[in-house]
């Protein structure tokens, strides 16, 4: 696929009308990041907004996500596959205990062919997201499955207060188009999103990812009192360069964008349906959101090349078929207690159901040998939470709630049944604002679910503990800085098994960490942007000197200058800081940190139309995306040996965008 003529098509197709959301609106025009105090249950927390979620130089669209301070958006395949995700000393694998929703729909996928919670977001449209809002550690009664290092919800906007049509094109057969529109139909909006793109990467085999995106969105009303309709579609298919060890480098074998297996690869489609409806009264507001969401992957890869069989070589399939539905309902009530004494008291359900046909099959160049397995499995959840919060007074406020799951799984094809159930409290207490600054205390529990046909060995729910200390203040003029201290306990390390499809429970653990993040905005054309995170992350009741988790973050850092509005002229830098990980448990193998430097400069033609230039790895550095450690071997060698397999990061590119607003 080559779209450089749906590229240029689409700059000037006439669009009859906009709609204008006041609240939209408001997001898209502000200046300066939204005041967390007052607002927020933990310093840990936050929103930010559509344009600053546009000023982010991003490579791949998941890498949205890296708005929330000290998480990291990596890749180790091709570019049509889920990310990988660093966060709270935590590898996160492709979205265990990283909750991700779009507009209530959940991303992450349970009991998945490749890795539990496999999250893909390669179906986002940029130009579609109005917000971003995270949260981290387990404390909020209304986050369930896989949020307890944290969760991100991504929200589309109604209505565009201006249409946008965009075309790129860049370096390593980059090219992009986008498309999208409001329309006001009868008394609601019809917004919609077409992107189509291609992308071969740096790779001496090229991936050459193609892609093709839409959305479609009917909406009436105001985002507290409407409703809306909203259908999606994405189809990728791709090649892609795996993890290669660094052995074969180091002798010349190997280029650094080299690939074993050039088999390796994937396909993926999307579909979905989702409604929400929400009123707002004077003492009250009722929420109800469904989605019907089909999903389907097929999925090659090679990482251990010939260790298994010398002939064939060891690619396998995990091909990947399911059918999400679900229903999420929400009521508050506003309750007055005195002249300074308030409550909202939340009710909660959410019932989710997944039907799968998975399996793991052994492959050669695409070709099935023979199957490891095949699973039918169905999983159904329900979950229900209450929460109050209240604020006491004028400086003190609490939100305290509790949340029961249940969980049914049966894989039909190994007739295995089970189920398992947990409640989990949470509790926050905020004191403040004393000049602008507010104190937090948070603790909760939370879990991430099981693959179901792991229930046979490890819990079906697994439980964490969380809790945390947190400072957030704007006591110095134009400047934002929250600073949280947590401690996160899971009672279980799980650990994927990719060659038999099951999930290994490991040995408890235990996290530590301290987060910083800082905004100034010292002007109105000029900001800046610091966050560092460190965690000291450990299994519990193992032998002294074994007890480092493999592949657990560390140190992150971003640094990012924003100019705004100087004349015609705008721009950004932003430098990343992925800091050194143990890839084994004596943490005597350990990965090496990475910086990078990613930029963006745009100009302002004219009112309607202007020119970006983004640049990616600006140093041209010689880095690791993702690192790890295993045994494997080479067509040529006569035994498995150990090594350190890593994926470069892309090499320095740049890509050019003509954007029209009307």
């Amino acid at each position: 696929m080559r779209p450089i003529a749906l590229l240029l098509a689409t700059l000037f197709v006439p669009v009859c009308g906009w709609a204008d959301d006041p609240v939209i609106q408001r997001v898209l025009v502000e200046g300066a990041r939204t005041s967390q105090l007052g607002i927020a249950d933990a310093a840990s927390a936050g929103t930010v907004n559509q344009k600053e979620l546009a000023m982010r130089t991003v490579y791949r669209p998941g890498e949205l996500l890296e708005a929330a301070p000290g998480l990291i958006v990596s890749q180790h395949s091709g570019e049509g596959k889920a990310n990988q995700f660093f966060l709270r000393g935590f590898n996160l694998d492709h979205g265990t205990d990283l909750a991700t929703y779009l507009d209530d729909m959940p991303v992450n996928q349970r009991s998945h062919a490749h890795g539990q919670g496999w999250t893909d977001l390669n179906f986002l449209i940029p130009e579609l997201t109005a917000r971003l809002d995270y949260k981290k550690g387990p404390y909020s009664a209304s986050e369930g499955d896989f949020a307890s290092a944290g969760s991100a919800a991504i929200t589309y906007a109604n209505r565009l207060a201006r249409n946008v049509a965009t075309a790129s094109i860049g370096q390593d057969g980059y090219a992009r188009t986008a498309l999208a529109a409001s329309k006001e139909i009868d008394d609601g909006v019809l917004t919609y999103a077409l992107e189509a793109l291609h992308n071969d990467g740096p790779y001496a085999h090229p991936d050459d990812y193609q892609k093709l995106n839409g959305v479609l969105r009917y909406s009436r009303g105001y985002a507290n009192n409407g409703w809306s309709v909203t259908a999606m579609a994405y189809r990728g298919r791709w090649n892609a360069t795996d993890q290669i060890p660094e052995r074969a480098v180091a002798t010349g074998q190997l280029g650094r964008f080299d690939a074993i297996d050039t088999t390796d690869g994937g396909a993926a489609k999307r579909f979905s349906l989702s409604g929400v409806w929400r009123r707002t009264g004077q003492d009250s507001a009722s929420k109800v959101s469904a989605y019907v969401i089909r999903n389907q992957l097929d999925l090659w890869s090679d990482f251990t090349y010939f260790m298994n069989d010398p002939v064939n070589g060891d690619q396998f399939a995990q091909p990947d078929r399911r059918v999400t539905s679900g229903v999420n309902a929400t009521h508050s009530w506003h309750v007055h207690r005195g002249e300074t004494s308030t409550s909202d008291i939340t009710v909660g359900v959410e019932a989710q159901n997944d039907n799968i046909f998975n399996g793991l099959y052994r492959t050669a160049a695409r070709k099935t040998l023979s199957v490891t397995r095949a699973d039918h499995i169905v999983e159904t959840s329900l979950g229900a939470f209450i929460e109050n919060a209240t604020r006491w007074n004028p400086w003190l406020r609490s939100t305290v709630g509790v949340r029961a799951d249940d969980y049914r799984v049966r894989v039909r094809t190994g007739g295995i049944d089970g189920s398992d159930s947990l409640a989990s409290p949470s509790a926050n207490i905020v004191f403040g604002p004393w000049r602008r600054t507010e104190f937090y205390v948070n603790y909760g529990e939370g879990f991430h679910s099981n693959d179901a046909r792991g229930t046979l060995t490890a819990p079906g729910l697994v439980r964490s503990r969380g809790m945390e200390l947190g400072l957030r203040t704007e006591a110095i003029p134009a400047m934002q800085t929250a600073i949280s201290l947590y401690r996160l306990d899971f009672d279980s390390e799980l650990t994927y098994v990719g060659d038999e499809g099951t999930t290994e429970a490991g040995p408890p653990s235990r996290r530590i960490g301290i987060e910083f993040s800082n905004y100034y905005k010292p002007y109105k054309w000029l900001s800046v942007d610091f966050d560092a995170a460190y965690a000291h992350a450990r299994s519990r009741g193992v032998a002294s000197g074994q007890d480092r988790i493999p592949e657990a973050i560390e140190g992150v850092a971003q640094l990012a200058l924003t100019v705004s509005q100087v004349g015609p002229w705008e721009g950004a830098l932003r430098l990343r800081y992925f800091g050194p990980r143990p890839l084994v448990e004596d943490d005597s193998v350990r990965s090496r940190a990475s910086t990078t430097l990613n930029g963006r400069l745009g100009y302002r033609v004219s009112r309607d139309l202007r020119l970006e230039l983004e640049g990616f790895n600006l140093a041209n550095r010689r880095a690791s995306a993702i690192d790890y450690y295993y045994a494997s071997q080479l067509r040529g060698e006569t035994a498995p040996r150990e090594d350190v397999h890593f994926h470069p990061i892309e090499a320095r590119s740049f890509r050019l965008t003509l954007v029209r607003n009307w």
